[in-house]
């Protein structure tokens, strides 16, 4: 296990503790599951500076744009009663607007500009990069974070110029990659598997223009197949309409809300013509990945944004047709990354060993849930697959859960976390200042 250069230390707060002290299980795995998990960001995963805060993974110690977000982000319906999470927040809000200044083609970015990382890979280097893969789901999760905690809170202080000037290099990029032979980026890396680098010389496979906005790798950190991967055009459609009112009502800019409010429109209507297909079995479900070519992925990854995600990122509901046919087929043999053993069932990742399932996937599958049967029976699942240990893991043997990957990865602890408090526990058993953010209807 790599130990942190950056040291976090453990932060303290009083409304997560209180949730904590406050929650109340029939099964004593589950309170002590519930009890480490949560706080695990929190407790071993930040460093909190007299400026700002960095979030690593857990045993890497760089921070992902991504993970970092989704990591505080259950967090968020209780900052308005804890001044501790609120500088938490704030502060992770910051650093991410300084990464994304720095370079908006990076997912992942070190403490120091000292140089550690992936400095060998043939891309554009910088020594705050710990990796420099482009994907789509990067700049949308800093969006989600900066935006759900003002509707948390009506806190505007995170709102400065230099977020200002993140969100327009956002909005610049995801323009340049709607036509990606124009596009500055290329990303080889030599001698490693193909999912860690692109082809043909770093440009990845051919696509048209679509609307759409190219994504070089998934939220996996894996290399795209097809470069429209459409869990990740699902959720800039969702982090476009936030943005737009975030320049509306916050910065009053309403020529870029505007621009902003275009895109999206682009980007769902890309969608609706090249992300839906129609399968012998299931009907019209979405797929995974397309390249405007005629060429498409059917399955589902593990990571989030995934097809099994859309309405927890708010794009659609657990209703929608096309998402229940969706989702159908990618909890079934028909999605490759579907995975059925002894102790668990559920959808895994080409990113992890070949069989192995995430708790990721299962904590989503939970939120996402179609019946009320569907999540207790996915929490069992999570308790009776944890090896021992009281931890989610990042995947594990369903044939054998003491066989698994990653022993400390906060993201998927407190996304169990989350899950618990919204599948397992009463609203009266839990203080909650903030609602869920509003969900967006795509235009």
């Amino acid at each position: 296990m790599n130990m942190p250069a950056c040291k976090p230390q453990p932060v303290r707060s009083e409304a997560i503790q209180r949730v904590m002290d406050q929650a109340r299980f029939d099964q004593p795995e589950l309170a002590r599951m519930f009890r480490n998990c949560f706080p695990n960001t929190l407790e071993t995963t930040t460093l909190l500076t007299d400026e700002d805060t960095y979030v690593i993974t857990g045993d890497i110690d760089a921070m992902w744009l991504r993970d970092s977000s989704a990591q505080v982000h259950p967090y968020l319906p209780y900052c308005a009663e804890d001044p501790i999470l609120c500088r938490v927040v704030t502060g992770l809000i910051a650093r991410q607007a300084r990464y994304i200044n720095v370079d908006p083609y990076a997912n992942a970015f070190n403490f120091e500009a000292n140089g550690r990382g992936h400095q060998s890979d043939e891309t554009e280097q910088n020594p705050w990069l710990w990796e420099r893969k482009y994907e789509v789901d990067s700049l949308c999760y800093p969006i989600r974070l900066a935006y759900t905690y003002w509707r948390a809170t009506d806190d505007l202080t995170h709102f400065t110029e230099e977020w200002l000037r993140a969100a327009q290099r956002i909005v610049e990029t995801w323009r340049t990659e709607q036509d990606h032979s124009r596009s500055p980026y290329r990303f080889q890396r030599h001698g490693v598997a193909a999912t860690d680098t692109l082809p043909n010389d770093g440009l990845g496979n051919p696509v048209a223009p679509t609307g759409m906005t190219w994504s070089g790798f998934r939220p996996s950190d894996d290399s795209c197949t097809y470069g429209y991967l459409i869990p990740a055009q699902m959720f800039a459609v969702v982090e476009l309409a936030h943005l737009a009112e975030i320049l509306h009502s916050v910065y009053r800019d309403f020529s870029f809300a505007a621009e902003c409010q275009n895109l999206q429109t682009e980007i769902d209507r890309g969608i609706h013509a090249y992300g839906i297909v129609s399968h012998p079995e299931f009907g019209d479900v979405f797929a995974y990945e397309v390249d405007g070519l005629g060429n498409y992925l059917l399955m589902d990854d593990a990571n989030v944004p995934s097809l099994l995600s859309a309405p927890y990122l708010g794009y659609t509901t657990n209703e929608d047709a096309v998402y229940r046919n969706t989702r159908r087929m990618i909890l079934s043999p028909a999605n490759p990354y579907y995975v059925e053993g002894e102790h668990a069932r559920g959808i895994g990742s080409p990113h992890t060993p070949k069989g192995h399932i995430w708790p990721i996937a299962l904590s989503m599958q939970a939120l996402t849930a179609t019946t009320r049967e569907e999540a207790p029976e996915l929490i069992q699942m999570l308790l009776n697959t944890d090896a021992g240990t009281g931890f989610m893991h990042e995947s594990f043997d369903p044939n054998n859960p003491e066989r698994f990957t990653r022993p400390w990865f906060a993201w998927a602890n407190t996304l169990f976390g989350e899950m618990v408090i919204k599948k397992a526990l009463s609203r009266s058993q839990v203080r909650r200042r903030a609602s869920d953010p509003p969900r967006v209807t795509a235009p």
